[in-house]
């Protein structure tokens, strides 16, 4: 019995579990991906009219969803910070001023979002006509920061894929240009993995525009499709995060 624990802690599952669990981001993603799940849930036991099951599951979301509050304090500046890299680094205007303003609306949002957090614990007090237009503020500043994301996406995907056609049309032959040829593979290699994130970025964008949006009060998407729809970006950024942690296989 013993040497059967022993192995199933000592699995690699089990420890490439707990590695990226060690990690903010990581626990953050899956934490995400519960709370839409419970949201769609939540949605879908109210239409069958489970009122007491569907408020089980709309408790773990609200809790989950102001633990990831917290979580979140500080990364106001970090996107801050964001934006003023990204607006001394060179590259095309277009993508340059489209990056810089999605890390401001993400700045505003967490900034706003900080607020909600510490009204909600009672840290400060605002009146319930405050804390709503706060709030809806906040989900104006995550909608504007995701469609600037989807814009730069479309941008960035455009050039990389006008580089890759003229890298490969430039393909070169003979011993002579051995070491230009690999160059360019390896050039190629690089845009093709760029061209791979950014597509991965656009469809996450595609699927949490409808968030704020229903949150600013801009569109009126049911729960049960934001939940399909967050829980789904959700689990493509926690692949991501386990890649980043434990490695691609």
């Amino acid at each position: 019995m013993t040497s059967v624990i022993s192995q199933a802690l000592f699995h690699p599952a089990v420890s490439q579990g707990l590695k990226y669990g060690a990690t903010t981001l990581g626990r953050d993603k899956a934490y995400r991906a519960i709370q839409y799940f419970a949201r769609f849930l939540a949605w879908y036991l109210l239409t069958k009219g489970d009122k007491i099951e569907a408020a089980r599951w709309t408790a773990l979301k609200a809790h989950l969803g102001m633990a990831r509050k917290l979580m979140r304090l500080g990364k106001p500046l970090e996107h801050l910070q964001a934006a003023l890299r990204a607006s001394i680094s060179p590259g095309p205007a277009a993508e340059t001023i489209t990056t810089v303003a999605r890390q401001i609306g993400y700045f505003g949002y967490l900034t706003y979002d900080a607020v909600v957090w510490a009204n909600s614990i009672k840290l400060i007090n605002l009146t319930p006509k405050t804390a709503k237009r706060i709030g809806k503020t906040s989900f104006r500043f995550w909608f504007a920061g995701i469609v600037f994301s989807i814009v730069n996406s479309v941008l960035r995907t455009s050039r990389l894929t006008r580089e890759t056609k003229r890298l490969e049309a430039s393909k070169s032959w003979g011993e002579k240009d051995l070491s230009e040829e690999a160059a360019r593979e390896t050039r190629l290699v690089t845009l093709n993995a760029a061209r791979r994130a950014t597509r991965q970025q656009f469809i996450v964008d595609l699927l949490d525009v409808w968030i704020p949006a229903t949150g600013a009060e801009i569109l009126n998407v049911s729960e049960g499709l934001l939940g399909i729809f967050g829980l789904i970006s959700s689990l493509i950024g926690v692949k991501a995060q386990w890649n980043t942690v434990n490695g691609k296989k």
